[in-house]
């Protein structure tokens, strides 16, 4: 029994059965199998063989037939790879001296060919390394299978263990079969994290070494909540995590009683509870936890799952429905933020070293016009059918800010000649996510209508830490003093010019901070749909008074230690029924 740690994203827990989502470009685990299974992987190395060499074939003669003979010839290096005894050889007996699998043995042997290829120094031979790499991935797909293929044919509910995953990857998984998911990579914050979490399945990411503990059909527990991995458990764990599970079940069905009700402090004080999203599917769970509407559209992922950018009808079709849904609530609609995805380094001719301090979010849509216009066309063309409001996102000054707004009035002209119906006065804001944006939120505050509080970037630009890297993910916390005095500073700005502050970031939905964030004067907080029972519980419990005088007893502290430490008795104190947030870890 293997138990692994990592950083916990979405709570609950599971028990199930591993599926691996190899990505053959990683390197392959090494795996040992059972002694009468060796000739099985012997078998399974000759059948992949025969596979390819089929595959390649057919490959051959298709270039001779579109391309002519010498096109082909190409081909006649893989083959007389595939046919090389020196090389395969040494792969079977690899399988029965180690009962290592074909996959590891077959990715060892053509991976230090390859670069025994490479070392030769010459163009000539770099190429014949690319072309050993090509026939390995060729290999591991016929003795693997192709992952993507495989998930569309599960008949069982199976934990997904992967390296890494992408946005898309995540948000095209099929929640009827996938009941978890554990990465090697990853930080709470990431872009595949916020769509795992979305998914309201148990997720943790960053285990650094989980794929390589983890053979495929392994048995496995993922506590969502602690952020554990527990890998082949024995009868004594799992009955344990069995009953854990059903207290935890049942805790959330009570918690789902609170749902429509007002989300309204001992004292009288109402708090909006907005939700976050990623796809209009998505507000069906916020009208389900008692939302008062949508605080952040997160509209990017319109284009990290799909291979082309989405046309002008598209954004319209998707605002459209959400708003619709909505049913009369507001639905806050953020502008594109791209640039620090792969999305958009994989376009690009010459990637950027490093993208989150690049052209990303603001800068990128300020960068290319046509695309960015046509978002503000389906955004104004929908605020006809609701309320919408549209917020820009990464802004760090003024400049920035009236660019944007300019292209906005712009597209409004437009629209006007056109004859298009739309809110002429649809509200516009902006993300604060910078520490320059918090810094001069007088300033901003005199030219936008709201602020959404960024807490996931602007803890990451206040530290200087990634937020998607497991490695430092002990120095991002939204308890770090100078985070904090950030968050009250924008807070004060906007009471001074009457304007209505939201904060989106992960902490909104994190009961920890729950007091903490009411005391600074904070009366609107947008969350994920799942957290807005729990938070709701904490407001109805506690009044402003008692969240003012913790707002300024943690004000004089000067370590994120110490003021976790007040967050957390406080709440136990008041609240003793809630689960504590994430924050202890």
């Amino acid at each position: 029994m293997d138990i692994i740690k990592g950083i916990p994203v979405s709570p609950g827990i599971i028990i199930g059965r591993a599926f691996l989502l190899d990505d053959h470009r990683e390197k392959v685990p090494r795996h040992l199998v059972a002694e009468d299974q060796v000739e099985n992987e012997l078998e399974r190395l000759d059948r992949a063989i025969r596979e390819s060499v089929e595959s390649l074939e057919a490959d051959r003669d298709r270039a001779a037939e579109k391309l002519g003979p010498e096109p082909a010839k190409i081909f006649a290096f893989h083959l007389g790879l595939l046919a090389d005894k020196t090389l395969i050889e040494p792969v079977r007996e690899r399988i029965r001296s180690e009962r290592v699998t074909a996959a590891y043995a077959v990715s060892e042997a053509f991976q230090d060919l390859a670069e025994r290829f490479r070392a030769m120094g010459s163009e000539v031979f770099r190429q014949k390394a690319n072309d050993v790499i090509d026939l390995d991935r060729r290999l591991l797909d016929h003795l693997v299978g192709q992952s993507k293929d495989r998930l569309c044919e599960l008949t069982e509910e199976v934990i997904i263990v992967s390296h890494d995953l992408t946005p898309t990857q995540t948000a095209t998984l099929d929640v009827n079969r996938v009941v978890g998911l554990a990465t090697d990579l990853g930080g709470r914050t990431s872009h595949s994290s916020i769509v795992a979490a979305a998914l309201g399945i148990p997720v943790v990411v960053g285990c650094q070494t989980l794929t390589h503990h983890v053979n495929e059909g392994d048995q496995l527990i993922v506590d969502g909540k602690s952020g554990v991995i527990i890998v082949r458990p024995d009868q004594e764990t799992i009955e344990e995590y069995e009953a854990s599970a059903l207290r935890q079940a049942g805790a959330k069905a009570d918690l789902q009683d609170l749902a429509q009700q007002e989300a309204i402090t001992k004292d009288g004080t109402r708090i909006k509870l907005m939700g976050n999203i990623e796809f209009a599917r998505e507000i069906e769970a916020v009208q389900n936890a008692g939302g008062d509407g949508v605080g952040l559209y997160r509209t990017e992922f319109l284009f990290l799952t799909s291979p082309t950018e989405p046309t002008e009808a598209e954004h319209f079709e998707a605002y459209r429905k959400s708003v619709e849904l909505l049913d009369g609530k507001p639905l806050t609609i953020r502008t594109l933020d791209l640039g620090a995805d792969k999305y958009t380094q994989q376009r690009a001719q010459e990637p950027e070293r490093n993208p989150f301090l690049g052209l990303r979010s603001i800068r990128y849509c300020l960068q290319n016009l046509p695309m960015f216009r046509t978002q503000l066309r389906a955004i104004l063309r929908a605020s006809a059918h609701g309320p919408i409001r549209v917020m820009f996102p990464l802004i760090s000054t003024l400049m920035e800010l009236r660019q944007a707004r300019m292209v906005l009035q712009d597209v409004m002209e437009e629209c006007d000649e056109e004859g298009l119906e739309f809110d002429r006065n649809m509200p516009v804001g902006m993300m604060i996510e910078v520490p320059s944006a918090a810094l001069m939120a007088s300033q901003f505050a005199r030219e936008v209508d709201f602020f959404s509080i960024g807490t996931n970037d602007l803890i990451q630009y206040t530290m200087a830490v990634d937020r998607g890297n497991e490695r430092v993910a002990n120095l991002y916390s939204g308890a770090n003093p100078a985070v904090l005095q950030l968050i009250k500073t924008v807070i004060r700005a906007s009471k001074r010019f009457r304007i209505e502050t939201s904060l989106c970031g992960e902490i909104g939905g994190d009961v920890t901070y729950t007091m903490l964030l009411l005391g600074f004067g904070l009366r609107t907080l947008s969350l994920v749909p799942s957290q807005i029972p729990q938070v709701k519980r904490v407001i109805r419990t506690v009044d402003i008074s008692q969240c003012e005088r913790l707002a300024r007893k943690v004000g004089s502290f000067d370590s994120e230690r110490k003021i976790l430490n007040a967050l957390r008795d406080e709440l136990n104190t008041l609240v003793p029924e809630v689960d504590g947030g994430w924050s202890a870890r």
